[in-house]
């Protein structure tokens, strides 16, 4: 069942979040990835209503294997750093939907690069028990030297002193996207994986096209 925070306050969300840091595993990956899926979600921030969508595509060669979405409702508030509680219960529906399971699961999203470093991809891994991975396209957390102008340079996102993430520029002259381990996985085999996944975009292709998705659930729902 999905997790129920209809009833949570923002204060009483901090108190869950700082339960579930204690849960967050970041070992190396116990399994060979054959499937990789991306997951991604849409809404307005004044609106209850939300988007959900996750992808499902072969790895290494990233073809679409399965997709699966849903329009959902959420009373938790919009506020910076709790967004999971607006988007896991959704993302858990689509989740249970999914006839394949991905080896990782890719959010666009922060994994451990948050101020309490329980992003959404660390949120939802600890729920599902799932390896994730989070890639995000603005920072949440801490600093950054901006990497080289050329593909695939890096850059180490720290905050309080401690290395949370990596810049990654995956496209000459555009902006970095930022990766960070969400569960059960490290952040060099994070970094490496949303490599392998870039394609012609900036954005990975399993967030990408889990965008796309939600993008066109949106609009049908209009």
């Amino acid at each position: 069942m999905p997790a129920d925070y209809s009833h949570v306050s923002p204060s009483e969300a901090i108190s869950i979040q700082k339960e579930i840091r204690s849960q967050v595993n970041l070992v190396p990956l116990d399994r060979e990835i054959t499937m990789i899926a991306g997951a991604d979600i849409s809404f307005n921030k004044y609106s209850d209503t939300v988007y959900a969508g996750i992808i499902v595509l072969s790895y290494p060669d990233l073809e679409v294997i399965e997709s699966a979405s849903t329009v959902a409702t959420t009373p938790f508030p919009y506020v910076p750093g709790l967004l999971a509680f607006r988007e896991v219960p959704a993302l858990q529906e689509v989740w249970q939907q999914l006839k394949q399971k991905p080896d990782v699961l890719i959010l666009d999203g922060h994994g451990i690069a948050h101020p309490r470093r329980v992003g959404v991809a660390s949120h939802f891994g600890i729920l599902e028990g799932v390896a994730t991975i989070g890639c995000a396209k603005s920072l949440l957390a801490g600093s950054f030297e901006m990497p080289a102008n050329m593909p695939f340079s890096t850059s180490p996102m720290v905050h309080r002193e401690e290395t949370i993430g990596t810049a990654l520029r995956t496209k000459i002259n555009c902006k970095p996207v930022f990766v960070s381990p969400g569960h059960l996985i490290t952040l060099t085999e994070s970094v490496d994986i949303v490599k392998k996944c870039t394609r012609k975009y900036r954005i990975p292709e399993p967030t990408r096209l889990a965008h796309l998705l939600v993008n066109k659930v949106r609009k049908a729902h209009k």
